[in-house]
Formats: structure tokens, C-alpha cells, sequence
């Protein structure tokens, strides 16, 4: 009973908080408010068009998708490592690898496959920042795992 409850408190903290964190980077990055990223995170569902005019409601559709994918992408981390010992012992590079792969599949897997259909345009400082944010992203997964 205490590796369940370990296991899920792993992913529901590791999860909440990288996808809080990550929403802010975002926000940074970007330069834009909290809502309009949330809106973008929206449009994956809804489509641009209607994410953007859809005020609070798609805003709230798209911080419940981001938390969402944020605990699935726990659980995948939270559950390889209690499979892979060593993703817990050396829980900083796994951590940040984990990341890498993270940015990867979702942009180039997941954006282009959802209502946004494309594979989005980085310059290479957007390309460097939006790696940075995985990285850490991955690494707070990661160290929410690593104790479990």
C-alpha cells in the first residue's frame, strides 16, 4: 500500500508542478499572459480560432489539458523508474534526458498531430528557451521521482 501511494504522490506533485512551472515558462518565454498561453494549450483541442474567442472557458479547458498531460508525462517517468532503479539514483541526468525526449515527441509528435496541425517554428533562441523549460520540466519530475 505505501509504494501506491508513493508511486501516486510522485505523479500527482511531479505532474502538477512541472506543468505549473512549465505554464510560467511559457509566459516568460512568450511574453505573454497566462490565459493566452493557456488558450494556446486549448487550441490543441479546440483549434485556434476557437481557443483564442473563447475567453475564461477554453482558458480553463486548456490549464485542465496542460495539467493532464503534464500527470501523464509523470506517470510514464514515475513508472519507468520503479521498473529502472537507476532513473532514481541518477535522477538529474535521467531527469533532463528524460526532458530532451519530452520536447521532442511533443513537439514534433503531439502539436502537429492535434487541431493545431503543424509543426511549430523555432529561431534558435526559441528553439534553446523552450528546451531549457523540458529540461527542467524533466527534472522535476524526476525528483519528485527519485524519493518514492
Amino acid at each position: 500500500m505505501r509504494s501506491r501511494h508513493s508511486t501516486l504522490t510522485a505523479i500527482v506533485l511531479g505532474g502538477a508542478v512541472a506543468g505549473t512551472i512549465d505554464i510560467g515558462a511559457a509566459c516568460l518565454i512568450n511574453m505573454l499572459s497566462p490565459i493566452v498561453i493557456l488558450h494556446a494549450v486549448a487550441s490543441g483541442a479546440l483549434g485556434r480560432t476557437a481557443a483564442m474567442a473563447g475567453g475564461l472557458q477554453s482558458a480553463a479547458i486548456g490549464a485542465a489539458l496542460q495539467i493532464a498531460m503534464s500527470l501523464l508525462i509523470a506517470a510514464i517517468y514515475v513508472l519507468a523508474s520503479n521498473a529502472l532503479p537507476v532513473l532514481k539514483r541518477h535522477w538529474l541526468p535521467a531527469g533532463l534526458a528524460f526532458g530532451v525526449g519530452v520536447f521532442f515527441v511533443m513537439e514534433y509528435v503531439v502539436v502537429p498531430l492535434s487541431a493545431v496541425g503543424h509543426v511549430p517554428h523555432f529561431t534558435a533562441q526559441s528553439f534553446a528557451l523552450n528546451m531549457m523549460a523540458m529540461l527542467l520540466f524533466g527534472a522535476i519530475v524526476a525528483y519528485y521521482a527519485r524519493a518514492k
